[in-house]
């Protein structure tokens, strides 16, 4: 591991985002366009205390699912080896603070590049000021995502959970599980949460090239960043932010659940800077009834999938 971006996987392995399965459930079709016959493996760690809940999951999608289990093994790591909890716990402190050092500047950069937004003057002086604004916050983004990047290769330097005798056994466990399903399914929930167990086992090495179906919190675990948004949260105009260095499945996406209703997306202004400080990943739209696919390295979006352009506006997404 390194503080630069993770190393690619497979490009060529089957990953579907889907838009939030609550209201309106697409995860048996995406099953079924898999091509997907055999037993499917949950991961509902993002659930937290509801974990265990998958009889629903498992009604929907009409064929057997093993559930991982990924937060109650860590919990049960954690209670048997104080240790490692600690070290954890320390890391997640860390973490925290470097969140609200950056969310302090983040403010500031991210005001500025607002008012360039919202002035009219000569488009000769203004458009790089605009761009200027931009770059700006963008380099704060990524120097956020370095130190994040950072603190866990700290982390697996001095403690190399990999090589502790219990999550040795566990990650055991979990491969010879894996070995006998079809396919991966990630649920939403705690993102925070999600990408934790799934980097402290190790997963998507331990799922090989497992076609992967993951939706809400499970769609933003795989890609590069992730990034926490709400236009308009309760305590009032939110500022999106990068809170997590992601498990890198793909960089040239950044999926966005329930963009619908945490964006303004009919604001041009908060579109088109949201659009350029992520680019040149494509922030994609998933809400409900939307799926996305890659095959073969190219994605493949249905449903109606929009997502945020440079100019302000949602278009709907092609090939």
């Amino acid at each position: 591991m390194s503080t630069r971006a993770p190393h690619p996987h497979n490009p060529n392995r089957p990953l579907v985002l889907l838009g939030p399965q609550r209201l309106e459930p697409t995860l048996a079709d995406a099953f079924d366009r898999l091509e997907i016959e055999g037993t499917i493996a949950a991961v509902t760690a993002g659930w937290q205390e509801r974990e265990a809940e998958v009889e629903e999951m498992r009604e929907h999608v009409d064929r057997p699912v093993v559930n991982l289990l990924l937060h109650a093994r860590g919990e049960a790591l954690f209670a048997a080896d104080p240790d490692l909890a600690q070290a954890y716990r320390q890391r997640q402190l860390t973490l925290i603070e470097l969140q609200r050092l950056y969310r302090l500047r983040l403010h500031h950069t991210l005001a500025g590049a607002k008012a360039m937004f919202g002035l009219n003057a000569d488009p000769k002086l203004l458009l790089p000021e605009r761009k200027a604004a931009i770059t700006a916050v963008r380099r704060l983004d990524n120097r956020h995502l370095r130190s994040l990047r950072k603190v866990h290769l700290q982390f697996e330097n001095d403690h190399r959970p990999f090589s502790n005798r219990a999550v040795a056994a566990q990650r055991e466990e979990l491969a010879t599980l894996l070995a006998g399903c079809s396919a991966l399914a990630i649920a939403g929930g705690h993102v925070a949460t999600l990408l934790n167990r799934l980097r402290l086992f190790g997963l998507l090495d331990l799922a090989a090239d497992l076609p992967i179906v993951a939706w809400s919190a499970g769609a933003m675990a795989l890609a590069e960043r992730v990034v926490l948004f709400h236009d308009h949260p309760p305590q009032g105009a939110g500022d999106a932010e990068v809170l997590e260095a992601g498990l890198g499945l793909f960089s040239d996406l950044l999926p966005l659940p329930h963009a619908r209703y945490r964006l303004r997306l009919d604001d041009p202004q908060r579109v088109a800077i949201f659009a350029r400080r992520f680019a040149p990943a494509r922030c994609v739209a998933l809400d409900s009834g939307n799926r996305i696919e890659r095959r073969g390295g190219t994605w493949q979006p249905h449903g109606g999938i929009q997502k945020l352009t440079s100019r302000g506006r949602v278009r709907k997404m092609k090939p």
